[in-house]
C-alpha cells in the first residue's frame, strides 16, 4: 500500500545526518511546515541547514531529547547502531534520552536482520522503530520526492503520524515488522548496482567500437535499452565529473549486503556477484571514493579507451 504526501502535523522531526540525502529530507520537512532540527558532525552541512532557517542541535543527544521522531540518515549499520545505543564508552546513544513513545526512523541500507534487533532494544526503553530506507538520490531528496520503504508495528506508524510524509514523495507501508523495508531496499540496491555497472560497460563498449559517446547516450535514453540509472549516471561520464553523489564504495557495501543475504538463503546471484567484483576492481584501482559511474574507468584501463570530459574526481560521497 502507498500513501502520497500530505500536510504533516506540527510535531518535531529530528534529522541526524545532513549529507546529500539527509539535508534534502530536513529542508523538505522544513518547507512543509514541520518543526525540524538537524545535526551533523560536518559543520558545513549544519551551516547550510541553519542558513535555510533550520534549527541545528549541538549534539545528537540534544536533538533526540527534543524530537518526537528522529530520522537517522547515515551510511552504515555500524553508524546507526552507535547513534542509537552508544559505543560502550562514555557517550550514550540517543535511545537513552528520547521521550517515551518517540519514534526512531532508520534509513541506511543495512542487513535486513538488524532492524528487528534494534526494534526489540528500543521497545525495552518504550520507544518505537520504523525500518524506513529511502531511494531517489540527492535531487529527489531536495525536492521532497524520495521514496520511503517503511515497515514497522502498527503502533510505531501511529506514533510517527505524518512525520514520515514530511520529507517524502511516496511512503510505502510494506509490513508490520521491522526488516521488510530493508529487504525491499536490498532488492532495489541489487538492481541499482547491476544497472550502473551495465551502463558503464555498455558505454565503454560503444566508445571502444567508435561510437560518439554523446550520441550514444542520446539514442539509448530514447530506446528500449535505457534504465533510470543509465539516464542518471552517464551524464557524469560525459562531463568527466566523478564528484561523488553516491560513491563506488557505497555499492561495495550495498551489494555485499545483497550477496550475504543470498548466501544465507542459498540463492544464486551471478549478476550481482559480477557487478560487485567490478566495484571492487574500481576501488582497487584507486577510485573507490569517486562517483559510482567511475566503474567505466576500470573498463578504460582494460581497453585503452579515452573517456569524455576529464574533470577531476574528488573524495567523499554519501548514499
Amino acid at each position: 500500500m502507498s500513501t502520497d504526501t500530505s500536510s504533516p502535523a506540527a510535531r518535531t522531526l529530528g534529522v541526524i545526518g545532513l549529507g546529500s540525502m539527509g539535508l534534502g529530507a530536513a529542508l523538505s520537512a522544513l518547507r512543509r511546515g514541520t518543526p525540524t532540527i538537524g545535526f551533523d558532525l560536518n559543520e558545513a552541512a549544519c551551516a547550510k541547514f541553519r542558513a535555510a532557517g533550520g534549527q541545528v542541535a549541538a549534539s545528537a543527544a540534544e536533538l533526540a531529547a527534543q524530537s518526537d521522531a528522529v530520522l537517522v540518515l547515515v551510511v552504515t549499520a555500524a553508524q546507526t547502531e552507535s547513534l542509537l545505543f552508544g559505543d560502550g564508552g562514555a557517550q550514550p546513544g540517543i535511545a537513552a534520552v528520547m521521550k517515551p513513545g518517540a519514534v526512531v526512523i532508520t534509513a541506511a541500507t543495512v542487513d535486513p536482520n538488524l532492524p528487528p534487533q534494534w526494534e526489540a532494544r528500543l521497545a525495552e526503553r518504550g520507544l518505537h522503530l520504523i525500518d524506513a530506507p529511502v531511494s531517489g538520490g540527492a535531487a529527489k531528496a531536495a525536492a521532497g520526492e524520495m521514496t520511503v520503504m517503511a515497515s514497522a508495528r502498527p503502533e510505531a506508524f501511529a506514533a510517527a503520524g505524518e512525520l514520515l510524509a514530511a520529507y517524502a514523495g511516496k511512503v510505502y507501508r510494506l509490513g508490520e515488522r521491522a526488516g521488510v523495508g530493508s529487504t525491499v531496499k536490498m532488492v532495489n540496491q541489487h538492481l541499482a548496482g547491476v544497472h550502473i555497472a551495465a551502463a558503464c560497460e555498455a558505454m565503454a563498449l560503444g566508445i571502444r567500437a567508435g561510437a560518439d559517446a554523446h550520441a550514444l547516450y542520446e539514442v539509448i535514453t530514447h530506446s528500449a535499452g535505457s534504465s533510470w540509472m543509465f539516464a542518471n549516471r552517464v551524464p557524469h561520464i560525459l562531463a568527466g565529473d566523478y564528484t561523488p553523489l553516491s560513491a563506488v564504495n557505497i555499492f561495495i557495501k550495498d551489494l555485499g549486503i545483497v550477496l550475504d543475504a543470498a548466501r544465507t538463503l542459498k540463492f544464486p546471484l551471478p549478476l550481482a556477484a559480477t557487478a560487485h567484483q567490478l566495484y571492487l576492481g574500481t576501488a582497487a584501482a584507486g577510485h573507490g571514493a569517486e562517483d559510482d559511474s567511475a566503474v567505466i574507468k576500470l573498463y578504460a584501463a582494460l581497453s585503452g579507451i579515452t573517456l569524455p570530459g576529464g574533470g577531476p574526481a574528488t573524495a567523499g560521497g554519501e548514499e
